[in-house]
């Protein structure tokens, strides 16, 4: 069993820390400290074969876009490691109770069981699904399933050739038409799925079943899958894969990733790096390797995992303690800018609430002297929270649950989601704990929930959040029940006239510091991202409407962030050159002291009526 684990990780392992070496190197040079953290993180992961893991954890409402993730793409190799060092270690045990008989009988079982999974979770728990073991194995027990029923029986004439297939090839016509019928079943799932759907579920049978035709087929001339091309990709796809995605990457960095000729530019390119790797990683160690003792195989290859984690993990540990050789390697214009990612409120990991942190909030005080002002929301409420006291003088609570509008009876998709249970506590922690003279500022990224995510993600457009019923876009339906909840919500506080409803911050769609800094690395100038102040209506309508019917109804106070953030009909990304958000839609600590005269204008109001 040892010397089937040292195959596989002969073939995979050196070309695999050749990719996150070179990575390593170029990203010192080139990478700002937020990107090169993050790299330095998943390589350390990816050499560990547990990248798919670390992305299913990351797949949350603070992950960065797919692309660009330079190791985005070794979740597989992780899934597919996990379940070649699992499978004979299950196999040996079912051979042990059941015999040979019970080894075919648990492999479909265990199939059938991992497709079901599949299928569920794909609906219900999207990123474990795409990324996790249990609901992937059924894909690569397919392929058993196929070596098992046309596999040689074991009395094969002693005449026959050692070297034919383990398979018995199909009868000709058969072979050709299942051959034909597997690649138009994969070519119709690339053509014609995309990141709208849900995946891999059952959509994901399409070009599975493709697959298993064409090596059930078995068609070893096969103009199509035994012509000189064809084998050659085949035998470099490996390190083809292991380079395609980080030109990808590149392509997104550089603004170029939908324009033809690079696209083109860069198919080549990792079809280039997959062969310089083949010549000169892959079988001069494949070869090396084999002439070693299988003790000394093992030892080489773990010693060269280790060494490789060991640097990521350096690399991550140093940038996180903002060591400074490491955070001054580059130009410190790019570097200005691109450290605003980092610049979000410091107690976010300590006061903000989220997934696997229940909803008991520790109340996280912010400022000096007595407590003037509660921050009720999301995460935009805690990327605001520091403003306030600065405008106020005094101390200022922060009661934020990660992605949770302070609605009432509001669902979430999301099924670990707290967020109702949190809710209920918010409101009641304020009308029992806080006197009538302490103000409370409500904020949070409302359009989010009933509209979803306006920057290109997977889940665009597709509403977060639910009444009675989920829906899968946008719904007048919705929108009346928000509005409804958020008028109920807000006249459940006690005096609600000392409550301020804060307008949405405006969305930019596109993550300001990554694009900003990204332009500068490649010597272009930093673009005035921007969104105009149609468009911020057109998005934030319904949610208006629903803040100005709660001030009439409940006597709840509005708040306009748009003169301090927007002007000459758009608002702005940067000020003086600088982001003034950590991301795409989140003020950064830099960004929400535009916002403390808003705040101050409360207070001085309040003051002045005291006297």
């Amino acid at each position: 069993m040892l010397a089937n684990y040292l195959a596989r990780a002969r073939r995979i392992i050196p070309a695999l820390l050749v990719l996150c070496s070179s990575l390593l190197v170029i990203g010192w040079f080139w990478l700002p400290n937020a990107d090169y953290k993050t790299l330095a993180g998943h390589v350390g992961t990816a050499v560990a074969f547990l990248s798919n893991i670390k992305f299913w954890r990351e797949a949350g409402y603070f992950d960065a876009a797919s692309h660009d993730k330079w190791l985005l793409h070794t979740w597989s190799l992780s899934v597919e490691w996990q379940f070649y060092l699992l499978l004979p270690i299950g196999c040996l045990l079912v051979w042990h109770w059941f015999g040979k008989r019970g080894v075919k009988w648990a492999l479909i079982a265990a199939g059938l069981a991992s497709l079901l999974l599949s299928v569920y979770a794909t609906m219900r728990w999207p990123g474990a699904a795409f990324y996790l073991l249990p609901t992937r194995a059924w894909e690569m027990l397919a392929g058993g399933l196929v070596w098992w029923v046309t596999r040689q029986p074991a009395s094969q004439p002693a005449s026959q050739p050692a070297s034919q297939p383990a398979s018995q090839p199909a009868s000709q016509p058969w072979a050709a038409f299942a051959e034909l019928l597997g690649f138009a079943l994969i070519i119709f799932a690339i053509t014609t799925f995309d990141a709208t759907m849900q995946w891999p579920g059952y959509l994901a049978l399409v070009p599975v079943v493709g697959a298993m035709l064409v090596l059930a087929a078995n068609r070893q001339h096969s103009w199509l899958t035994a012509n000189p091309v064809t084998r050659r990709l085949g035998a470099s796809s490996y390190s083809v894969y292991l380079w395609h995605w980080p030109l990808v990457v590149l392509l997104t960095y550089a603004g170029e990733h939908t324009n033809p000729q690079w696209v083109i530019l860069a198919i080549f390119s990792s079809l280039i790096f997959g062969e310089l790797s083949l010549h000169w990683v892959e079988n001069p160690t494949r070869r090396r390797l084999n002439n070693q003792a299988i003790m000394r195989q093992s030892m080489v290859l773990v010693a060269m995992i280790t060494f490789i984690g060991l640097v990521a993990t350096g690399v991550w540990g140093l940038i996180k303690v903002q060591y400074p050789l490491v955070m001054q390697r580059l130009n410190l214009e790019i570097q200005r800018i691109a450290d605003e990612t980092f610049n979000f409120n410091p107690s976010r990991n300590t006061c903000h609430l989220g997934l696997n942190k229940g909803t008991d909030s520790p109340l996280c005080e912010f400022g000096h002297g007595e407590v003037k002002a509660i921050v009720v929301g999301d995460s935009h409420a805690n990327s605001i929270v520091s403003a306030v006291p600065i405008a106020s003088n005094g101390k200022a609570i922060e009661l934020t649950y990660s992605s949770c509008p302070t609605v009432l009876g509001l669902k979430k998709t999301d099924p670990k989601s707290r967020c109702h249970e949190f809710n209920n506590k918010a409101i009641t922690i304020i009308n029992e704990n806080y006197s009538n003279s302490t103000k409370i500022f409500i904020i949070n990224r409302l359009s989010l929930y009933i509209y979803g995510y306006n920057e290109n993600t997977q889940y665009q457009g597709i509403p977060l959040s639910y009444f009675d019923i989920q829906y899968d876009k946008p719904s007048a339906e919705l929108n009346r029940q928000f509005k409804a909840h958020l008028i109920k919500t807000m006249c459940s506080i006690d005096n609600p006239s000392r409550v301020y409803l804060v307008r949405p911050i405006p969305e930019m769609g596109i993550d300001v510091p990554k694009t900003m800094s990204q332009a500068l690395m490649f010597g272009k100038a930093a673009p005035g991202i921007s969104i105009s102040l149609d468009e911020y209506h057109e998005r934030h309508k319904v949610v208006w409407e629903a803040q100005d019917a709660a001030a009439e109804q409940c006597g709840v106070k509005i708040l306009d962030p748009l003169p301090y953030l927007c002007s000459e009909g758009r608002c702005w990304g940067s000020k003086n050159g600088r982001p003034i958000y950590y991301d795409d839609d989140h003020l950064s600590e830099y960004g929400n002291k535009l916002l403390v005269p808003m705040f101050k204008q409360i207070f001085t109001a309040s003051a002045t009526n005291e006297l």
